[in-house]
């Protein structure tokens, strides 16, 4: 099997001429901005016109932006006689002459990060209301009739902030105008849009609905591989001030390759109107009637756009044998993309960080005598930097290094571990497949699966964080978020690490075990150190745990006693050693029948369902077997369920889980559905783990993957604080948690601020097209290791390596 390297690069959706629209087609295999209907943006920062495109046979669709924004910058503060400096716990401002001109960063304060600036006008909303504001010219009638719209729909939203003072942003928006007009277009007629009393010049297209893009179809933009048995587009469109659109049941569809010929037919069918609820909370989340395009029936290799007819066309998309194992790579690469404590340069990346957290340079990391299990960053109710900083003591930990960001800051969690655990699952699944598989690292040149070298990155980080007594730290953390304008590079806060823990050492020591098991086919003494290190792990947990008193106990999280399980039934698989399957068994829910192994605020033993019930070559309860099968599978057909109500096939691990941070549709909800697949290997479970991966990969309103650096369209601006202050395009393989469910959110800080620069107002937007690229919007464009970029990779991961069907 030759050696796998996928490097996706991003597709650039602005610079389409305007000749696009002058009855130039678009040949289905050139995935350029010419295909997109993207228009070419104007180097002025006055309203643009960027895009136009067919949502209906009467209905064009206009997207106008506003606004740009010149980032803040670092640049050597230079002290004048006046100066005023103002030392906050989240920023050091600096005041000359009256006048805030930013912050100083870094640990000498030797640099200034400045505000950003904002460039453009508005646009005169009541203009944009008024129907006589466009005429339509039909350039081929003999007459050149002119058509004015009936009716003027249009919806708001910021494509990124400017924070050009403190508390003070600024925004950048776009709005998409729809003109319904009084009679359908003519395919392969030009028309002509004029603008009355604006600046904006007109605008020439073809309406030809197999040709042009049209953001109203939507498919994934990874594509399938020609097993899958599921491959689905979507059709439908929500106005804004118009509200949803309905369009006929049975529209034909086609599938159209490069050569633009027709490869494939069918009928659009409704998969959810707009007045059904979506889930057991009794909600609809898309505000319109969707339909479904279905072609799981297609298997034939080659690039392919899904196209309406008097609509449009989707984004190009492949089918072929690899196309999850593109979207893997970069997916995966998203944790080394995170990684603390080494710099990411060339060759394996083109993003630069500088070495940051490392005590080469000069970084001290103390320890704090709180630990994680009573912070509010792990289980309890602690604060955790008033906490970690009245507890600090002298030690310091110059081994503290490594490990992940957990998100757009800097702190390091025992959480993290579950990602690692997720990759490792991977190589034990499919150890052939990803032998083969090269992630361009630092340490691709050993012996070891790249994909084992990632998880061994994260694991390492905690091993190095146990004491002598066999406790594992809960991680390292700053002693607030990041001060504004400062880099990981150059924190200048006291950095601190949590005292051991019970529930840190149980996760540390489940996941060490299972590196440790597979570590003995590649490495026997790695494998030999992490089983000394995970036993040590353990008999600190379960020391800790037996020195508690029976209220202790009652009062400890669920969690602990699911980590508690978890590695026992590691080391269990490890070591075959019967007192570790004792105290699984002493320790697991399913000694009876259960309803589900996920009892929100009670308990979570999913995972260990999972390894109990795939035992084969050890001994095992055969009742605790069974049930911890059925009620897994019982989860996944619940999961199955839930897919089957939503309108874009997305799903939930609960039913009633609010749609929000760690439980959106940034990520694919599937590990439960593929691990079920892998027990059973009944087919409608991979189907049902590949539709709920359509709304991540691109098959969504926005026609966004939301993974950085994969697609033709994908964020941003994500809570990356270093991208943001270095102004370098975002790291790629970072999944956001998507759209937020702002009513369940009413009091969210952020809502404030945005005023009118989202409209409808975000409570009125559905929440499948609510996403909002704005980098302070922590809800939204923010992230972490175990619950967005670890579910993303292994779901795509396991897509990519299953056997043939």
């Amino acid at each position: 099997m030759p050696s796998q390297r996928f490097k996706v690069t991003q597709m650039l959706l602005i610079g389409a001429a305007l000749a696009t629209f002058q009855g130039a087609g678009c040949s289905a295999g050139q995935l350029t901005a010419q295909s997109t209907g993207r228009l070419a943006k104007r180097a002025d920062p006055s309203p643009q016109l960027t895009q136009v495109y067919p949502v209906y046979g009467d209905i064009v669709a206009l997207r106008i932006e506003t606004g740009q924004v010149i980032y803040g910058e670092q640049q050597p503060y230079r002290a004048e006689a006046g100066d005023d400096i103002e030392t906050e716990p989240k920023a050091v401002w600096l005041e000359r002459d009256g006048q805030r001109l930013g912050t100083l960063v870094g640990p000498e304060q030797a640099l200034l990060y400045t505000f950003d600036r904002f460039l453009g006008e508005p646009l005169n909303r009541r203009w944009v209301q008024r129907s006589r504001s466009y005429q339509v010219t039909a350039l081929d009638q003999p007459d050149q009739s002119v058509i004015l719209p009936e009716a003027v729909y249009y919806k708001v939203k910021p494509t990124d902030i400017a924070q050009v003072a403190r508390g003070r942003p600024q925004w950048p928006l776009a709005y998409t105008i729809y003109l319904d007009l009084p009679q359908p277009l003519a395919a392969g007629q030009r028309y002509q849009i004029g603008f009355a009393n604006s600046e904006l010049a007109p605008v020439t297209f073809e309406y030809a609905p197999r040709q042009h893009h049209s953001e109203a179809v939507h498919v994934s933009h990874l594509g399938f591989r020609p097993d899958d048995p599921a491959k689905v587009g979507f059709l439908s469109t929500w106005m804004g001030t118009g509200g949803g659109l309905s369009y006929p049941s049975g529209l034909r569809f086609q599938l159209v390759d490069a050569r633009d010929r027709v490869v494939y037919r069918g009928l659009s069918e409704l998969s959810r109107a707009a007045d059904q609820p979506e889930d057991a909370r009794d909600r609809n989340y898309s505000g319109t009637d969707v339909y479904r395009l279905d072609f799981s029936d297609f298997q034939t290799p080659g690039r392919y756009r899904l196209c309406v007819e008097q609509v449009g066309c989707s984004f190009a998309f492949p089918i072929g044998d690899e196309t999850w194992a593109e979207a893997f790579y970069v997916s995966a690469r998203g944790f080394y993309h995170q990684r603390s404590g080494i710099e990411l340069t060339e060759p394996y990346t083109d993003y630069y960080q500088p070495r940051s957290f490392h005590p080469d340079d000069g970084v001290e990391v103390y320890q704090s005598e709180v630990t994680l299990l009573e912070t509010s960053m792990g289980l309890g109710d602690r604060k955790t930097f008033e906490a970690l900083t009245e507890t600090r003591t002298e030690e310091r930990l110059p081994q503290a290094w490594g490990g992940y960001f957990d998100a757009g800051d800097w702190d390091r969690r025992a959480q993290h571990l579950k990602g690692t655990r997720l990759l490792l699952e991977l190589v034990d699944f499919f150890p052939r497949y990803y032998q083969q598989v090269d992630l361009n690292l630092p340490e691709s040149d050993n012996a070891l699966p790249d994909v084992l070298d990632e998880a061994l990155w994260g694991l390492d980080f905690f091993r190095r964080l146990q004491t002598e007594a066999g406790g594992i730290r809960g991680g390292v953390e700053s002693a607030r978020h990041p001060r504004r304008g400062e880099v990981s590079w150059q924190e200048s806060l006291t950095v601190m690490a949590y005292a051991p823990d019970p529930w840190s050492s149980y996760l540390y020591a489940a996941t060490a075990a299972q590196a440790a098991r597979i570590l003995k086919a590649y490495d026997s003494s790695l494998a030999e150190r992490y089983e000394t290190s995970a036993l040590r792990a353990m008999t600190y947990a379960e020391q800790a745990m037996a020195e508690l008193d029976a209220a202790e106990r009652r009062a400890l999280h669920h969690e602990v006693t699911d980590a508690q399980n978890l590695a026992a039934l590691e080391l269990y698989r490890l070591t075959a050693d019967d007192r570790w399957h004792q105290r699984f068994l002493a320790t697991t829910i399913f000694q009876s029948a259960q309803q589900t192994a996920y009892r929100w605020q009670h308990y979570n033993q999913r995972e260990a369902a999972f390894i109990y019930a795939s035992l084969s070559d050890l001994p095992t309860d055969a009742t605790v077997q069974r049930n911890a099968r059925r009620t897994l599978l019982s989860d996944a057909d619940t999961i199955v369920e839930t897919g089957q109500q939503t309108s874009f096939h997305w799903t939930k691990a609960l039913p009633d889980l609010p749609i929000s941070t760690g439980n959106s549709f940034g990520r694919p909800e599937a590990v439960t559905l593929l691990r079920a697949y892998h027990l059973t290997e009944s087919e409608h479970y991979l189907r049902a783990a590949i539709l709920a991966s359509q709304f991540a990969a691109g098959a969504n309103p926005e026609n966004m993957v939301y993974t950085t650096g994969l697609g033709h369209r994908s964020p941003q601006h994500p809570l990356i604080i270093n991208q943001r202050v270095t102004n370098q395009p975002p790291p790629p393989g970072i999944t956001v948690y998507g759209p937020l469910d702002a009513q369940n959110f009413e009091d969210y800080w952020l809502f404030s601020q945005l005023g009118n620069s989202v409209y409808p107002d975000i409570y009125e937007m559905p929440t499948a097209e609510s996403y909002l690229d704005i980098f302070m919007y922590p809800a939204v464009a923010e992230f972490t290791i175990q619950d967005t970029i670890a579910h993303t990779a292994y779901t795509w991961g396991y897509l990519a390596a299953r056997p043939p069907l």
